[in-house]
Protein backbone atom coordinates (compact mmCIF):
# COMPACT_ATOMS: atom_id res chain seq x y z
CA UNK A 1 0.00 0.00 0.00
CA UNK A 2 1.11 3.58 -0.62
CA UNK A 3 0.86 6.64 1.63
CA UNK A 4 -2.68 6.96 0.26
CA UNK A 5 -4.02 4.02 2.27
CA UNK A 6 -3.56 2.75 5.85
CA UNK A 7 -0.56 0.40 5.56
CA UNK A 8 -2.04 -2.38 7.73
CA UNK A 9 -5.61 -2.38 6.38
CA UNK A 10 -7.23 -3.65 3.21
CA UNK A 11 -9.78 -1.81 1.08
CA UNK A 12 -12.70 -3.68 2.67
CA UNK A 13 -14.03 -4.11 6.20
CA UNK A 14 -16.02 -6.93 7.79
CA UNK A 15 -19.11 -5.20 9.19
CA UNK A 16 -20.86 -7.10 12.02
CA UNK A 17 -24.58 -7.61 11.47
CA UNK A 18 -25.86 -5.52 14.36
CA UNK A 19 -28.34 -2.70 14.94
CA UNK A 20 -27.26 0.84 15.86
CA UNK A 21 -27.90 0.20 19.57
CA UNK A 22 -24.86 -2.13 19.56
CA UNK A 23 -22.64 0.95 19.24
CA UNK A 24 -23.74 2.27 22.64
CA UNK A 25 -23.95 -1.20 24.20
CA UNK A 26 -20.35 -2.03 23.35
CA UNK A 27 -19.02 1.39 24.30
CA UNK A 28 -20.88 1.42 27.62
CA UNK A 29 -19.30 -1.90 28.62
CA UNK A 30 -15.88 -0.86 27.40
CA UNK A 31 -15.68 2.70 28.72
CA UNK A 32 -18.07 2.52 31.70
CA UNK A 33 -17.61 5.55 33.94
CA UNK A 34 -15.65 7.56 31.37
CA UNK A 35 -17.47 10.82 30.59
CA UNK A 36 -19.16 10.67 27.20
CA UNK A 37 -20.69 14.15 27.19
CA UNK A 38 -20.27 17.23 29.34
CA UNK A 39 -22.67 20.19 29.18
CA UNK A 40 -22.31 23.14 31.53
CA UNK A 41 -21.88 21.55 34.98
CA UNK A 42 -23.46 18.20 34.11
CA UNK A 43 -21.75 15.04 32.90
CA UNK A 44 -23.08 11.86 31.33
CA UNK A 45 -20.93 8.73 31.49
CA UNK A 46 -21.06 5.91 28.96
CA UNK A 47 -22.65 3.55 31.48
CA UNK A 48 -25.25 6.10 32.57
CA UNK A 49 -26.10 6.93 28.97
CA UNK A 50 -26.81 3.24 28.35
CA UNK A 51 -29.05 2.97 31.41
CA UNK A 52 -31.04 6.07 30.53
CA UNK A 53 -31.33 5.08 26.86
CA UNK A 54 -32.78 1.73 27.94
CA UNK A 55 -35.25 3.52 30.20
CA UNK A 56 -36.27 5.81 27.34
CA UNK A 57 -36.71 2.80 25.04
CA UNK A 58 -38.94 1.07 27.58
CA UNK A 59 -40.84 4.33 28.05
CA UNK A 60 -41.62 4.43 24.33
CA UNK A 61 -42.69 0.78 24.34
CA UNK A 62 -45.01 1.57 27.27
CA UNK A 63 -46.48 4.36 25.15
CA UNK A 64 -47.16 1.81 22.41
CA UNK A 65 -44.50 3.09 20.02
CA UNK A 66 -43.95 0.18 17.64
CA UNK A 67 -40.91 -0.84 15.55
CA UNK A 68 -40.86 1.30 12.43
CA UNK A 69 -42.79 4.20 13.99
CA UNK A 70 -41.22 7.59 13.39
CA UNK A 71 -40.12 9.57 16.45
CA UNK A 72 -39.00 13.15 15.88
CA UNK A 73 -36.40 14.76 18.14
CA UNK A 74 -36.80 18.51 18.16
CA UNK A 75 -33.87 19.63 20.25
CA UNK A 76 -30.44 21.22 20.14
CA UNK A 77 -27.31 19.41 21.31
CA UNK A 78 -27.89 18.66 24.99
CA UNK A 79 -27.54 15.69 27.34
CA UNK A 80 -31.13 14.46 26.76
CA UNK A 81 -30.44 14.16 23.01
CA UNK A 82 -28.25 11.02 23.00
CA UNK A 83 -30.53 9.44 25.61
CA UNK A 84 -33.53 9.90 23.32
CA UNK A 85 -31.63 9.06 20.13
CA UNK A 86 -30.28 5.70 21.29
CA UNK A 87 -33.42 5.01 23.28
CA UNK A 88 -35.75 5.33 20.32
CA UNK A 89 -33.43 3.14 18.21
CA UNK A 90 -33.34 0.48 20.94
CA UNK A 91 -37.15 0.54 20.84
CA UNK A 92 -37.05 -0.12 17.09
CA UNK A 93 -38.39 3.34 16.21
CA UNK A 94 -37.00 5.55 13.42
CA UNK A 95 -35.13 8.75 14.25
CA UNK A 96 -36.50 11.88 12.53
CA UNK A 97 -34.12 14.80 13.22
CA UNK A 98 -35.73 18.25 13.44
CA UNK A 99 -33.70 21.44 13.58
CA UNK A 100 -35.20 23.32 16.57
CA UNK A 101 -34.47 26.65 14.84
CA UNK A 102 -36.67 25.86 11.85
CA UNK A 103 -39.75 28.06 11.43
CA UNK A 104 -42.98 26.34 12.41
CA UNK A 105 -44.26 25.71 8.84
CA UNK A 106 -41.01 23.92 7.96
CA UNK A 107 -41.24 21.79 11.12
CA UNK A 108 -44.84 20.89 10.32
CA UNK A 109 -43.82 19.89 6.80
CA UNK A 110 -41.17 17.47 8.13
CA UNK A 111 -43.52 15.98 10.72
CA UNK A 112 -46.27 15.51 8.16
CA UNK A 113 -44.01 14.07 5.47
CA UNK A 114 -42.39 11.63 7.91
CA UNK A 115 -45.67 10.55 9.55
CA UNK A 116 -44.06 11.06 12.95
CA UNK A 117 -46.12 9.51 15.76
CA UNK A 118 -44.31 11.44 18.49
CA UNK A 119 -42.21 14.59 18.79
CA UNK A 120 -39.84 14.79 21.76
CA UNK A 121 -38.29 17.96 23.21
CA UNK A 122 -35.49 18.05 25.84
CA UNK A 123 -37.83 18.59 28.78
CA UNK A 124 -39.88 15.49 27.95
CA UNK A 125 -37.04 12.97 28.01
CA UNK A 126 -36.85 12.58 31.79
CA UNK A 127 -40.59 11.93 32.12
CA UNK A 128 -40.46 9.21 29.44
CA UNK A 129 -37.55 7.53 31.27
CA UNK A 130 -39.09 7.81 34.72
CA UNK A 131 -39.79 4.51 36.44
CA UNK A 132 -38.74 2.38 33.48
CA UNK A 133 -36.39 -0.65 33.55
CA UNK A 134 -32.68 -0.05 32.85
CA UNK A 135 -32.45 -3.07 30.56
CA UNK A 136 -32.77 -3.24 26.80
CA UNK A 137 -36.29 -4.10 25.60
CA UNK A 138 -36.68 -7.17 23.43
CA UNK A 139 -37.48 -5.78 20.00
CA UNK A 140 -37.03 -7.42 16.60
CA UNK A 141 -35.08 -5.19 14.20
CA UNK A 142 -34.33 -6.08 10.60
CA UNK A 143 -31.09 -4.13 10.10
CA UNK A 144 -31.45 -4.13 6.31
CA UNK A 145 -35.04 -2.87 6.02
CA UNK A 146 -35.93 -1.14 9.31
CA UNK A 147 -35.04 2.54 9.09
CA UNK A 148 -32.75 3.90 11.78
CA UNK A 149 -32.92 7.43 10.31
CA UNK A 150 -35.39 9.27 8.15
CA UNK A 151 -33.07 12.24 7.73
CA UNK A 152 -34.07 15.34 5.82
CA UNK A 153 -31.66 17.01 3.42
CA UNK A 154 -30.43 20.47 4.28
CA UNK A 155 -32.57 22.19 1.70
CA UNK A 156 -29.78 24.65 0.77
CA UNK A 157 -30.77 24.40 -2.91
CA UNK A 158 -34.45 23.44 -2.70
CA UNK A 159 -37.10 21.57 -0.71
CA UNK A 160 -35.92 19.07 1.91
CA UNK A 161 -36.35 15.39 1.10
CA UNK A 162 -36.53 12.50 3.53
CA UNK A 163 -33.56 10.15 3.13
CA UNK A 164 -34.24 6.51 4.07
CA UNK A 165 -31.33 5.01 6.03
CA UNK A 166 -31.65 1.54 7.62
CA UNK A 167 -29.68 0.38 10.67
CA UNK A 168 -27.18 -1.34 8.39
CA UNK A 169 -26.26 1.96 6.73
CA UNK A 170 -25.71 3.79 10.01
CA UNK A 171 -23.51 1.04 11.45
CA UNK A 172 -21.50 0.71 8.24
CA UNK A 173 -20.87 4.43 7.77
CA UNK A 174 -19.98 4.83 11.46
CA UNK A 175 -17.45 2.01 11.14
CA UNK A 176 -16.08 3.30 7.85
CA UNK A 177 -15.08 6.57 9.48
CA UNK A 178 -14.24 5.32 12.98
CA UNK A 179 -11.87 2.74 11.50
CA UNK A 180 -10.51 5.23 8.97
CA UNK A 181 -9.66 7.71 11.72
CA UNK A 182 -8.17 5.24 14.20
CA UNK A 183 -6.75 2.46 12.03
CA UNK A 184 -9.00 -0.03 13.81
CA UNK A 185 -11.07 -2.99 12.66
CA UNK A 186 -14.62 -3.78 13.86
CA UNK A 187 -15.21 -6.37 16.56
CA UNK A 188 -18.01 -7.66 18.80
CA UNK A 189 -17.79 -8.28 22.52
CA UNK A 190 -19.17 -11.41 24.20
CA UNK A 191 -22.66 -9.88 24.44
CA UNK A 192 -22.87 -8.60 20.87
CA UNK A 193 -21.77 -5.03 21.52
CA UNK A 194 -19.72 -3.27 18.87
CA UNK A 195 -16.19 -2.04 19.56
CA UNK A 196 -12.99 -1.06 17.77
CA UNK A 197 -9.87 -3.21 17.80
CA UNK A 198 -6.97 -0.76 17.43
CA UNK A 199 -4.23 -3.26 18.26
CA UNK A 200 -2.92 -3.31 14.68
CA UNK A 201 -2.55 0.48 14.41
CA UNK A 202 0.82 1.80 15.56
CA UNK A 203 0.77 4.72 18.04
CA UNK A 204 3.35 6.49 15.89
CA UNK A 205 1.00 6.49 12.91
CA UNK A 206 -2.29 6.87 14.81
CA UNK A 207 -1.57 9.30 17.64
CA UNK A 208 -5.23 9.58 18.61
CA UNK A 209 -5.97 6.41 20.57
CA UNK A 210 -9.32 4.79 21.25
CA UNK A 211 -10.61 5.78 24.69
CA UNK A 212 -8.43 8.90 24.95
CA UNK A 213 -10.13 11.47 22.70
CA UNK A 214 -11.23 14.87 24.02
CA UNK A 215 -12.89 17.70 22.16
CA UNK A 216 -15.58 20.35 21.91
CA UNK A 217 -18.67 19.49 19.90
CA UNK A 218 -20.69 22.13 18.06
CA UNK A 219 -21.77 19.99 15.12
CA UNK A 220 -25.56 19.74 15.36
CA UNK A 221 -26.81 16.23 16.01
CA UNK A 222 -29.87 16.82 13.84
CA UNK A 223 -27.53 16.95 10.82
CA UNK A 224 -25.96 13.92 9.11
CA UNK A 225 -22.40 14.91 9.99
CA UNK A 226 -23.43 15.45 13.59
CA UNK A 227 -25.40 12.22 13.99
CA UNK A 228 -22.71 9.99 12.48
CA UNK A 229 -19.37 11.75 13.07
CA UNK A 230 -20.40 13.86 16.07
CA UNK A 231 -22.32 11.17 17.94
CA UNK A 232 -21.97 7.56 16.76
CA UNK A 233 -18.29 7.74 15.79
CA UNK A 234 -17.43 9.64 18.97
CA UNK A 235 -19.03 7.00 21.17
CA UNK A 236 -17.37 4.16 19.29
CA UNK A 237 -13.90 5.71 19.73
CA UNK A 238 -14.45 6.43 23.43
CA UNK A 239 -14.45 10.21 23.08
CA UNK A 240 -15.28 12.79 25.76
CA UNK A 241 -17.16 15.69 24.17
CA UNK A 242 -17.82 19.02 25.84
CA UNK A 243 -20.98 20.58 24.38
CA UNK A 244 -21.20 24.31 23.68
CA UNK A 245 -24.62 25.88 23.15
CA UNK A 246 -23.41 28.27 20.47
CA UNK A 247 -20.23 29.21 18.71
CA UNK A 248 -18.32 31.69 20.85
CA UNK A 249 -14.71 31.63 19.56
CA UNK A 250 -13.31 33.11 22.77
CA UNK A 251 -15.03 30.49 24.94
CA UNK A 252 -14.16 27.71 22.47
CA UNK A 253 -10.45 28.57 22.50
CA UNK A 254 -10.41 28.95 26.29
CA UNK A 255 -11.94 25.49 26.74
CA UNK A 256 -9.66 24.00 24.09
CA UNK A 257 -6.63 25.08 26.08
CA UNK A 258 -8.10 24.31 29.52
CA UNK A 259 -9.30 20.83 28.56
CA UNK A 260 -6.20 20.08 26.45
CA UNK A 261 -8.38 18.90 23.60
CA UNK A 262 -6.69 16.64 21.08
CA UNK A 263 -9.33 16.83 18.34
CA UNK A 264 -11.19 19.66 16.63
CA UNK A 265 -13.96 19.01 14.14
CA UNK A 266 -16.55 21.00 12.26
CA UNK A 267 -17.35 22.90 9.10
CA UNK A 268 -15.03 25.55 7.60
CA UNK A 269 -17.25 28.29 9.04
CA UNK A 270 -16.16 27.22 12.55
CA UNK A 271 -12.47 27.37 11.67
CA UNK A 272 -12.94 30.73 9.93
CA UNK A 273 -14.40 32.09 13.17
CA UNK A 274 -11.52 30.70 15.23
CA UNK A 275 -8.88 32.14 12.91
CA UNK A 276 -10.56 35.54 13.00
CA UNK A 277 -10.40 35.58 16.83
CA UNK A 278 -7.26 37.30 18.19
CA UNK A 279 -7.22 34.85 21.13
CA UNK A 280 -6.10 32.03 18.86
CA UNK A 281 -2.58 33.47 18.90
CA UNK A 282 -2.41 33.51 22.72
CA UNK A 283 -3.70 29.99 23.43
CA UNK A 284 -1.56 26.87 23.68
CA UNK A 285 -3.13 24.47 21.20
CA UNK A 286 -0.23 22.05 20.88
CA UNK A 287 -2.40 19.31 22.42
CA UNK A 288 -4.48 19.17 19.19
CA UNK A 289 -3.47 16.04 17.26
CA UNK A 290 -6.22 15.97 14.64
CA UNK A 291 -8.49 18.42 12.85
CA UNK A 292 -11.42 17.14 10.81
CA UNK A 293 -13.42 19.30 8.42
CA UNK A 294 -16.55 18.56 6.45
CA UNK A 295 -19.92 19.92 5.19
CA UNK A 296 -18.18 22.32 2.77
CA UNK A 297 -14.75 22.59 1.14
CA UNK A 298 -12.02 24.18 3.26
CA UNK A 299 -10.15 27.01 1.52
CA UNK A 300 -6.41 26.48 1.05
CA UNK A 301 -5.52 29.58 3.05
CA UNK A 302 -7.47 28.25 6.00
CA UNK A 303 -5.69 24.89 5.96
CA UNK A 304 -2.29 26.57 5.92
CA UNK A 305 -3.22 28.98 8.72
CA UNK A 306 -4.51 26.19 10.98
CA UNK A 307 -1.38 24.11 10.42
CA UNK A 308 0.83 26.97 11.56
CA UNK A 309 -1.14 27.46 14.78
CA UNK A 310 -1.57 23.74 15.56
CA UNK A 311 1.66 22.16 14.27
CA UNK A 312 0.99 18.75 15.84
CA UNK A 313 -2.35 18.31 14.13
CA UNK A 314 -3.10 16.07 11.17
CA UNK A 315 -5.61 18.09 9.13
CA UNK A 316 -8.02 15.96 7.15
CA UNK A 317 -11.03 16.79 5.05
CA UNK A 318 -13.91 14.51 4.23
CA UNK A 319 -16.80 14.62 1.81
CA UNK A 320 -20.30 13.28 1.92
CA UNK A 321 -23.97 14.09 2.00
CA UNK A 322 -27.10 12.83 3.71
CA UNK A 323 -27.78 10.46 0.82
CA UNK A 324 -24.62 8.47 1.69
CA UNK A 325 -25.65 8.37 5.37
CA UNK A 326 -22.87 10.88 6.07
CA UNK A 327 -19.54 10.35 4.32
CA UNK A 328 -17.81 8.81 1.32
CA UNK A 329 -14.22 10.10 1.23
CA UNK A 330 -11.55 11.18 3.69
CA UNK A 331 -7.96 12.31 3.76
CA UNK A 332 -5.52 9.71 5.14
CA UNK A 333 -5.34 10.28 8.90
CA UNK A 334 -2.21 8.27 9.73
CA UNK A 335 0.88 10.42 10.34
CA UNK A 336 2.81 9.40 7.22
CA UNK A 337 -0.28 9.50 5.00
CA UNK A 338 -0.35 11.70 1.92
CA UNK A 339 -2.74 14.57 2.45
CA UNK A 340 -3.25 16.77 -0.58
CA UNK A 341 -4.34 20.24 0.46
CA UNK A 342 -7.44 21.28 -1.46
CA UNK A 343 -8.77 17.73 -1.82
CA UNK A 344 -11.27 15.81 0.31
CA UNK A 345 -9.17 12.65 0.22
CA UNK A 346 -9.88 9.25 -1.26
CA UNK A 347 -12.90 6.92 -1.08
CA UNK A 348 -13.07 5.14 2.29
CA UNK A 349 -13.55 1.40 2.75
CA UNK A 350 -15.85 -0.38 0.26
CA UNK A 351 -16.60 2.88 -1.54
CA UNK A 352 -16.14 3.89 -5.18
CA UNK A 353 -16.20 7.34 -6.77
CA UNK A 354 -16.39 8.21 -10.45
CA UNK A 355 -16.70 11.47 -12.37
CA UNK A 356 -19.14 11.66 -15.29
CA UNK A 357 -20.09 14.47 -17.71
CA UNK A 358 -22.77 16.83 -16.41
CA UNK A 359 -25.15 15.64 -19.10
CA UNK A 360 -24.36 11.96 -18.45
CA UNK A 361 -22.10 9.45 -20.16
CA UNK A 362 -18.99 7.38 -19.51
CA UNK A 363 -16.55 8.20 -16.68
CA UNK A 364 -14.18 11.06 -17.39
CA UNK A 365 -10.39 10.73 -17.21
CA UNK A 366 -8.34 12.05 -14.28
CA UNK A 367 -8.22 15.84 -14.12
CA UNK A 368 -11.52 16.43 -15.92
CA UNK A 369 -14.37 18.11 -13.98
CA UNK A 370 -17.78 16.47 -13.92
CA UNK A 371 -20.53 15.19 -11.64
CA UNK A 372 -19.42 13.15 -8.62
CA UNK A 373 -21.05 9.71 -8.45
CA UNK A 374 -20.69 7.34 -5.48
CA UNK A 375 -21.27 3.63 -5.00
CA UNK A 376 -21.01 1.82 -1.67
CA UNK A 377 -22.92 0.10 1.14
CA UNK A 378 -23.72 3.43 2.82
CA UNK A 379 -25.91 4.66 -0.08
CA UNK A 380 -29.49 5.43 0.95
CA UNK A 381 -32.39 3.14 0.13
CA UNK A 382 -34.01 6.13 -1.53
CA UNK A 383 -36.08 9.24 -0.85
CA UNK A 384 -39.22 8.88 1.26
CA UNK A 385 -42.32 8.77 -0.96
CA UNK A 386 -40.37 10.17 -3.95
CA UNK A 387 -39.81 7.29 -6.37
CA UNK A 388 -39.13 9.49 -9.39
CA UNK A 389 -36.47 11.53 -7.61
CA UNK A 390 -34.96 8.33 -6.24
CA UNK A 391 -34.71 6.93 -9.77
CA UNK A 392 -33.01 10.12 -10.93
CA UNK A 393 -30.52 10.09 -8.06
CA UNK A 394 -29.57 6.38 -8.06
CA UNK A 395 -28.75 4.91 -11.46
CA UNK A 396 -27.38 1.35 -11.68
CA UNK A 397 -26.34 1.52 -8.03
CA UNK A 398 -24.50 4.84 -8.43
CA UNK A 399 -25.65 7.90 -6.51
CA UNK A 400 -25.50 11.05 -8.63
CA UNK A 401 -24.62 13.72 -6.06
CA UNK A 402 -25.15 16.96 -7.96
CA UNK A 403 -21.64 18.03 -6.95
CA UNK A 404 -18.94 18.88 -9.46
CA UNK A 405 -15.56 17.33 -8.76
CA UNK A 406 -12.24 16.16 -10.14
CA UNK A 407 -10.34 12.93 -9.44
CA UNK A 408 -6.57 13.12 -9.81
CA UNK A 409 -4.23 10.33 -10.92
CA UNK A 410 -3.96 9.03 -7.33
CA UNK A 411 -7.72 8.91 -6.77
CA UNK A 412 -7.95 12.05 -4.60
CA UNK A 413 -11.21 13.93 -5.01
CA UNK A 414 -11.51 17.71 -5.23
CA UNK A 415 -14.92 19.32 -5.02
CA UNK A 416 -15.19 22.13 -7.52
CA UNK A 417 -18.74 23.24 -6.78
CA UNK A 418 -22.37 22.29 -6.56
CA UNK A 419 -23.89 21.51 -9.94
CA UNK A 420 -26.77 23.84 -9.06
CA UNK A 421 -24.34 26.61 -8.02
CA UNK A 422 -22.34 26.59 -11.26
CA UNK A 423 -22.87 29.72 -13.35
CA UNK A 424 -23.16 29.98 -17.10
CA UNK A 425 -21.70 33.19 -18.54
CA UNK A 426 -21.94 33.44 -22.35
CA UNK A 427 -21.88 29.64 -22.49
CA UNK A 428 -18.78 29.34 -20.27
CA UNK A 429 -18.85 27.41 -16.99
CA UNK A 430 -17.94 29.60 -14.02
CA UNK A 431 -17.33 27.81 -10.73
CA UNK A 432 -18.07 30.06 -7.72
CA UNK A 433 -15.69 28.14 -5.47
CA UNK A 434 -12.69 29.17 -7.59
CA UNK A 435 -13.58 32.83 -7.04
CA UNK A 436 -14.33 32.18 -3.37
CA UNK A 437 -10.85 30.69 -2.87
CA UNK A 438 -9.29 33.85 -4.28
CA UNK A 439 -11.53 36.05 -2.15
CA UNK A 440 -10.74 34.20 1.09
CA UNK A 441 -7.02 34.65 0.38
CA UNK A 442 -7.49 38.43 0.05
CA UNK A 443 -6.31 40.33 3.18
CA UNK A 444 -9.41 42.52 3.22
CA UNK A 445 -11.85 39.55 3.17
CA UNK A 446 -12.98 37.57 6.22
CA UNK A 447 -15.62 35.46 4.46
CA UNK A 448 -17.12 35.33 0.99
CA UNK A 449 -19.71 33.63 -1.19
CA UNK A 450 -20.31 33.94 -4.91
CA UNK A 451 -23.68 33.51 -6.65
CA UNK A 452 -25.11 34.38 -10.03
CA UNK A 453 -27.33 37.32 -10.96
CA UNK A 454 -29.65 36.45 -13.87
CA UNK A 455 -28.95 38.47 -17.03
CA UNK A 456 -30.95 38.16 -20.25
CA UNK A 457 -27.95 38.92 -22.49
CA UNK A 458 -25.15 36.79 -20.98
CA UNK A 459 -26.91 34.27 -18.71
CA UNK A 460 -25.53 34.85 -15.21
CA UNK A 461 -23.19 37.47 -13.77
CA UNK A 462 -20.87 36.43 -10.89
CA UNK A 463 -21.64 38.49 -7.77
CA UNK A 464 -19.66 38.22 -4.52
CA UNK A 465 -21.04 38.79 -1.03
CA UNK A 466 -18.11 39.69 1.22
CA UNK A 467 -17.72 40.11 4.97
CA UNK A 468 -14.79 42.52 5.20
CA UNK A 469 -11.81 41.83 7.44
CA UNK A 470 -10.98 45.53 7.71
CA UNK A 471 -13.23 48.53 8.37
CA UNK A 472 -11.79 50.43 5.40
CA UNK A 473 -12.25 47.57 2.91
CA UNK A 474 -13.27 48.73 -0.56
CA UNK A 475 -15.60 46.65 -2.69
CA UNK A 476 -14.14 48.17 -5.84
CA UNK A 477 -10.56 47.36 -4.85
CA UNK A 478 -11.43 43.80 -3.82
CA UNK A 479 -13.15 43.20 -7.15
CA UNK A 480 -10.23 44.67 -9.10
CA UNK A 481 -7.71 42.54 -7.20
CA UNK A 482 -9.66 39.32 -7.85
CA UNK A 483 -10.36 40.09 -11.48
CA UNK A 484 -6.64 40.61 -12.11
CA UNK A 485 -6.19 36.90 -11.34
CA UNK A 486 -8.81 35.33 -13.62
CA UNK A 487 -9.67 35.12 -17.30
CA UNK A 488 -12.26 37.67 -18.53
CA UNK A 489 -15.32 35.38 -18.51
CA UNK A 490 -14.77 34.48 -14.84
CA UNK A 491 -14.53 38.06 -13.61
CA UNK A 492 -16.73 39.31 -10.78
CA UNK A 493 -19.30 41.84 -11.90
CA UNK A 494 -20.16 43.12 -8.42
CA UNK A 495 -18.90 42.88 -4.83
CA UNK A 496 -21.44 43.49 -2.07
CA UNK A 497 -20.04 44.19 1.39
CA UNK A 498 -22.20 42.73 4.16
CA UNK A 499 -21.94 41.99 7.87
CA UNK A 500 -23.57 38.57 7.54
CA UNK A 501 -23.65 35.62 5.15
CA UNK A 502 -26.44 33.12 5.89
CA UNK A 503 -25.15 29.73 7.06
CA UNK A 504 -27.13 26.60 7.85
CA UNK A 505 -26.80 24.85 11.20
CA UNK A 506 -24.51 22.36 9.46
CA UNK A 507 -22.11 25.11 8.38
CA UNK A 508 -23.13 25.38 4.73
CA UNK A 509 -23.62 28.74 3.05
CA UNK A 510 -27.26 29.19 2.08
CA UNK A 511 -26.75 30.42 -1.47
CA UNK A 512 -30.45 30.30 -2.21
CA UNK A 513 -30.93 33.15 0.29
CA UNK A 514 -28.13 35.15 -1.31
CA UNK A 515 -29.70 34.73 -4.74
CA UNK A 516 -32.98 35.90 -3.24
CA UNK A 517 -31.24 39.07 -2.02
CA UNK A 518 -30.26 39.86 -5.61
CA UNK A 519 -33.86 39.66 -6.79
CA UNK A 520 -35.61 41.37 -3.87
Amino acid sequence: MSATWPPHLGKKLDYPEVAVGAILAGSARRFGDRVAFRHHDEELSYAELWRRACQFANGLVARRVKPGDRVALRMPNCLPFPVAYYGLLLAGATFVPVNPLLPEPAVEAVLKDSDAVLTVTPGEVASICEGQPETQPEVEIDIHSHLAHLAYTGGTTGLSKGVRLPHRNVVINTLQFACWQTGSVPALDAEGGLYLDQSGASPEEYRARVGEGKGINLTPWFHAMGTIAGLNVLLLVGFTATLHDRFDPVAYLADAEKLQVNYMGGAPALFAGLLACPDIHTRDLTSVLAIGSGAAPMPLEMTNALQKIMPNAVISEGYGLTEVTMGATGSPTFASGLRKVGTVGVPVFDTEVKIVPLDGGDPLPAGEPGEVCIRGPQIMLGYHNRPEETAEAIVDGWLHTGDIGILDEDGYLSIVDRKKDMLLYKGYNVYPRELEELLIAHPAVAMAAVVGRKDTEVGELPVAFVIPAKPDASAEQIMADINDQVVPYKRLREVILTDQIPISAAGKILKRELRDRLTS
